[in-house]
């Protein structure tokens, strides 16, 4: 009877409903969905649609306008691609590559260019997709199933030799470290853009006239630099599964 008496105590605790900050729920069924973070990845996902659109609906012989510069940014990716993947791997990965580069990249601008405070929901606030935990754990496990599928797809269960290699005793620190590159890669971009519009919210409130600006120029720039790391190290990691296969045909 204690015994009852002490999980009925234990269920009656609120430690389980604490959340950081407010949110916009949407109910489907039985699950519960940040209904806010839908809104702003549709609108990144629409804008990097409409630019597609834009590029390739009059495709000219000399590129001009949304077509040189979405070629352009075809050409960096690629290259991107290429030199952490290898020449003969790296072209099936550029779509996967540059997919995780442009939606980070526009997601983290749009954080800082445009005007989510004045779009009032009903409870929480919209801001830059990528600013919400949910949003980089789910980047980082879809970069950790490419770099697996890349594995399997090249050496098939021949790809687990390279936990125990060069000695057996590796094997716990490669499977740790296959926890850790998710981690790191969600938490890193998580905790650069929170902190971007955390700092530029207090400044606007603080002195809103100039000295905001010049922190925000740089929050574009930061921004920048972490959806290149991010799409970086993404390449980095499916190159480094695809390893053990270059050196087998080398060998052959």
């Amino acid at each position: 009877m204690e015994t009852l008496n002490l999980l009925e105590a234990y269920n009656c605790l609120p430690l389980a409903e604490l959340e950081v900050g407010q949110h916009f729920y949407w109910q489907i069924g039985n699950l519960k969905v940040h209904g806010q973070i839908f809104l702003t990845s549709w609108f990144v996902i629409g804008l990097l649609v409409i630019a597609s659109l834009a590029a390739t609906r009059n495709l000219q012989r000399i590129p001009t306008g949304m077509q040189n510069f979405m070629e352009y940014a075809l050409e960096f990716i690629r290259d991107l691609a290429k030199n952490q993947i290898g020449e003969k791997d790296y072209r099936p990965w550029v779509p996967f590559v540059g997919t995780l580069f442009l939606f980070i990249f526009v997601s983290n601008w749009s954080g800082a260019l445009v005007p989510w405070k004045l779009v009032h929901l009903p409870s929480g606030e919209l801001g830059a997709p990528t600013a919400d935990i949910n949003t980089t754990v789910a980047l980082a496990l879809l970069t950790s199933l490419a770099y697996f599928y890349a594995g399997f797809s090249k050496l098939g269960l021949g790809y687990f030799a390279h936990y125990v290699e060069p000695v057996p005793f590796m094997l716990p620190f490669k499977i740790i470290e296959d926890f850790t590159k998710p981690l790191s890669l969600s938490f890193r971009l998580f905790g650069n853009i929170l902190a971007d519009e955390l700092v530029v919210g207090v400044l606007v409130l603080l002195v809103p006239l100039f000295v905001p600006l010049p922190v925000m120029a740089l929050g574009l720039f930061t921004s920048a630099i972490q959806a290149l790391i991010f799409a970086t190290l993404a390449a980095a990691y499916i190159g480094e599964a695809l390893e053990d296969h270059h050196h087998e045909e080398e060998a052959h």
